[in-house]
């Protein structure tokens, strides 16, 4: 049966304490959601509908300028999950795992369990292949965990029912989609929810890391019918932008898995690509406000830190047709980031400093009274928590690798860095290209200001702070296997 998390609710979880809490949380819920963008803005020309996810900010504290490591799901998550960029994880494709380059890292999961915690995983943590990963253990980091559970549903056997307009792509890597039948339990990420909950209500007597990661809006785009039906087809619009947009980007900024705008794609097709993100996000919103609800109901709500993330941003057709991920594009870069946790006044308050998704690892283990290992990439959090406009020095940066092919005939090391105001990229380190973009006048990115003479200052300047922690060595072998999204 469809969660009433469809309709918006009044009912609004919220935390008014004017003082830190003095004792520690002993319950963390790591929520990850797969490829969803900032819900908070309209995109398709609608604003989705997501009562739960807008609970959960009303009761924490929105980073509304998070930055992913690097856009894509395997480095992205094995970055968050060690705390370190990706030059030191050595991960920037699909295939490779953290454990080859380091062997000794301790994860932040297994931080915990180190310290007594019970850590448990359900769903997808670490990376996955989707939908071929679903059900098993992807590649996850055994030692991270006491405690895993891998949930499939009828989304992996009706495979065969999935509209795949592009039938020369595999789902994974395609715009493709399914209205299902049945009922939000029937689902992966629905049974995710279920076992979720079954983990905190064992626990809830002693404490818990539990990782809860939902595959959706992955592609294929699968969601119960009824959540197609809150975004009506002819509501919905592709973005628009300058007949010119791209003439001023450099090659490699255009992802090799989708130089074609639109995947060459009818209008209608695309607007029907959106609709159905759209009802992903929406039926994973109900399944996050079904692990909100367990935790009031079980009266742990103020006993748990709740940390809720996307590995990266996505995009629905910006910049005359880009789709999913693998740019360093706002749209790409800029990832959601909640952490609501008792007795912090800036709960409620959403936060415009720049932050990076290195400071998840350092922020949590504060939160729970644990010292985080030596040498991570990031900073804590916190004290934006108590004081979300305070003052933050930050800038954030963001990278991808690019293969050789038809368009480079060299892999391109593409590096990004974002400051309150500015967007500055370097590919190869300026050799394959540079951008840059004024987010106070041109928010959306449109004109690349890289090859302005009165900028070059500014751009040394960039240059300058993204070296700090850019990488001088090539990164190691990769697998680009298009499928495996």
């Amino acid at each position: 049966m469809m969660r009433a998390g469809l309709t918006c609710l009044a009912f609004v979880v919220g935390l008014s304490v004017s003082s830190i809490a003095s004792q520690p949380p002993d319950h963390v819920l790591f929520i990850a959601i797969d490829d969803l963008r900032d819900w908070t803005t309209e995109f398709g020309g609608v604003r989705p509908i997501t009562p739960n996810l807008d609970r959960l900010v009303a009761s924490g504290v929105q980073f509304r300028r998070a930055y992913c490591q690097i856009p894509l799901c395997n480095p992205s998550r094995a970055s968050v999950l060690t705390g370190l960029r990706p030059d030191r994880t050595g991960v920037f494709d699909l295939a490779r795992h953290f454990r080859q380059t380091l062997p000794d890292a301790v994860p932040l999961p297994r931080r915990f369990k180190d310290q007594g915690w019970h850590a448990a995983r359900v769903g997808k943590i670490y990376h996955y292949d989707v939908p071929a990963g679903i059900g098993s253990d992807g590649l996850d980091d055994p030692s991270s965990w006491d405690q895993v559970v891998n949930p499939i549903g009828r989304d992996v056997r009706e495979q065969d029912r999935i509209i795949n307009p592009t039938p020369q792509r595999p789902i994974s890597a395609a715009l493709s989609w399914l209205a299902a039948e049945g009922d939000d339990g029937e689902q992966t990420d629905g049974l995710i929810a279920t076992e979720a909950i079954r983990l905190l209500r064992e626990h809830r007597d002693r404490t818990l890391f539990l990782g809860v990661g939902f595959f959706r809006p992955h592609t294929p785009f699968v969601a119960p019918r009824a959540y197609f039906d809150l975004y009506p087809l002819q509501r919905i619009a592709l973005p628009t932008a300058p007949a010119d947009d791209r003439d001023d980007i450099p090659p490699a900024a255009l992802a090799h898995n989708n130089v074609l705008p639109n995947y060459g794609l009818d209008e209608r097709t695309c607007r029907e690509a959106i609709q159905a993100y759209l009802a992903c996000a929406s039926f994973v919103d109900a399944q996050v406000g079904r692990l909100l609800d367990a935790l009031d109901e079980s009266g742990l709500r103020e006993r748990t830190v709740v940390v809720l993330w996307s590995d990266h941003g996505y995009h629905l057709g910006e910049h005359l047709g880009i789709w999913q991920k693998r740019t360093l594009f706002e749209e790409s870069s800029r990832a959601p980031l909640v952490i609501s946790a008792a007795g912090y006044r800036g709960n409620g308050k959403p936060c415009d400093r720049i932050v990076e998704f290195v400071d998840i690892y350092p922020t949590i283990v504060e939160l729970c009274g644990l010292s985080p290992p030596s040498g991570l990439d990031g900073r804590s959090l916190v004290p934006l928590l108590a004081e979300p406009d305070r003052d933050w020095d930050s800038f954030a940066v963001t990278q991808i690798l690019r293969p050789s092919d038809a368009r480079l005939d060299e892999p391109v090391m593409g590096r990004s860095i974002r400051t309150q105001r500015w967007r500055y990229t370097q590919w190869n380190r300026g050799t394959r290209g540079e951008e840059l973009y004024d987010h106070a006048e041109d928010p959306h990115e449109f004109i690349n200001l890289a090859d302005e003479p009165r900028h070059a200052e500014l751009i040394g300047n960039l240059r300058e702070r993204l070296d700090r922690v850019a990488s001088p060595m090539p990164p190691p072998a990769t697998d680009f296997t298009p499928a495996r999204l």
